[in-house]
């Protein structure tokens, strides 16, 4: 995942096809975090590229669309191998599936829009248990429209807003970062102060 950001940074005027491909990629579950692909493509609209910046907006919006119908697919074309190995048992798992079904059948949208929001490759597993689950795939792309639209675009906004503002940001975090470390480190002396002063009270109780 570094070195895909590194090449992106490098390349920052083709970032957004480099972005959209890694994007489709994830759907088909290789490890390619949506999330960090979104936070490059923001912080480099906001610093480098800021002229392709609706580029970048772009390649995150229809990637990700794109990503959740392969996801879907996978699992709905080759659900039932890929349950049978290890990795795929436990991400589509029956019981999982289940689960997955009753949120569909109760919450509706919401299921697409809550997961959508849900990182650590929990989407992906709700788009492919979609696709096992058979949910008819036309309902499937007019919900996560609406969830892909809404999750991208408040992602691509707050990272963007975060990457003009990079220098005040990293300020405080440096502070916090600073206070953290003052704060961790008072609380490893104690720790050993404590230990060793039972230590030593131990050595006086056996000694008399």
């Amino acid at each position: 995942m570094e070195q895909l950001t590194e090449i992106i940074s490098h390349h920052a005027h083709n970032a957004h096809w480099y972005i959209f491909i890694a994007i489709i990629l994830a759907g088909f579950n290789i490890p390619l975090s949506a999330d960090v692909l979104i936070l490059a493509a923001a912080i480099l609209a906001a610093t480098i590229v800021p002229e392709n910046t609706w580029l970048l907006y772009g390649s995150v919006l229809i990637g990700c669309y794109l990503s959740a119908m392969c996801a879907y697919w996978l699992g709905r074309l080759l659900g039932s191998t890929l349950a049978k190995t290890k990795f795929f048992g436990k991400l589509i798992s029956p019981e999982r599936l289940s689960k997955i079904k009753g949120f569909y059948d109760k919450y509706g949208l919401w299921t697409l829009v809550i997961g959508r929001f849900i990182p650590f490759g929990v989407r992906n597993c709700i788009f492919m248990s979609s696709g096992v689950s058979k949910v008819h795939f036309g309902k499937f792309i007019l919900m996560d429209a609406v969830a892909c639209t809404l999750w991208s675009s408040v992602c691509f906004y707050l990272f963007f807003t975060l990457g003009q503002n990079f220098d005040t940001v990293w300020h405080y975090l440096k502070t916090f970062n600073l206070v953290v470390f003052a704060a961790f480190s008072v609380t490893v002396i104690g720790f050993i102060w404590y230990k060793s002063r039972k230590k030593t009270r131990s050595t006086k109780v056996s000694t008399n």
